[in-house]
């Protein structure tokens, strides 16, 4: 199998290819975030392990990206053993996070329990009922009619269908599709969601898009908080 280790810090990249190597692995090392999320984009690997405080771009908004387009299981490292960036890494897509200094057993240990979870999900090809998202020609049918949608409106909609069944705040929302930091005066998430709802659900009998009364919003067949 094959890994992607993003690490800046020479001796411990060097650390972790040998040992994943004699493993059995087959691993690229990157010592910086421009390069890390370039090759995570354009390589296909089994899994990425992501140190967070990296030069360029920093392990967070990697991930960030990195989402909006692969489910390439993720390993997160770092120094910092707090429960908010443990939290934060997790809710930007990590799939698991090791806390700096660790054990070379136990990384290994979780690298090879993430990756008997089986292949990552299909996200270019995603079916929710009857609408049919191809993340690839950027191209939405429901009920076999295409549905023309922004860039934005395509990246909301796919938001909510790689996270689907999930409620997520607006703040989430704001944060993966704009990029932004939520002010509370602002309603580009519910403007967003209501041109996105016209789209989607109008003239079917099954809704989609769901609001949850002071939680957000959710994307599944039906919900039953909404």
């Amino acid at each position: 199998m094959r890994l992607l280790v993003i690490e800046d810090e020479k001796k411990a990249g060097e650390y972790l290819k040998k040992g994943l190597e004699e493993s059995g692995f087959t691993v690229d090392v990157v010592a910086n975030g421009i390069d890390g999320l370039h090759q995570a984009l354009e390589e296909d690997y089994d899994l990425i392990v992501l140190d967070v405080m990296l030069p360029g771009m920093d392990g967070w908004e990697i991930l960030r990206r990195l989402r909006m387009k692969k489910d390439t299981p993720v390993l997160l490292l770092t120094a910092i053993d707090e429960l908010e960036e443990r939290v934060r890494g997790l809710e930007l897509g990590g799939d698991d996070y090791l806390v700096k200094p660790f054990a070379f057993v136990e990384l290994l240990a979780r690298i090879r329990t993430l990756l008997r979870r089986g292949p990552p999900r299909d996200i270019e090809h995603v079916h929710i009922g009857d609408l049919e998202i191809d993340a690839v020609r950027r191209r939405v049918k429901r009920n076999g009619q295409r549905i023309d949608l922004t860039p934005k409106e395509f990246a909301l909609l796919q938001l909510l269908a790689r996270r689907r069944g999930e409620v997520l705040s607006r703040t989430q929302i704001a944060s993966y599709v704009w990029d932004m930091n939520f002010d509370s005066d602002t309603n580009v998430v519910e403007v967003a969601i209501r041109r996105l709802r016209v789209k989607i659900d109008d003239g079917h009998d099954t809704k989609l898009i769901h609001t949850v009364r002071g939680m957000g919003y959710v994307l599944d067949e039906e919900h039953e908080g909404a």
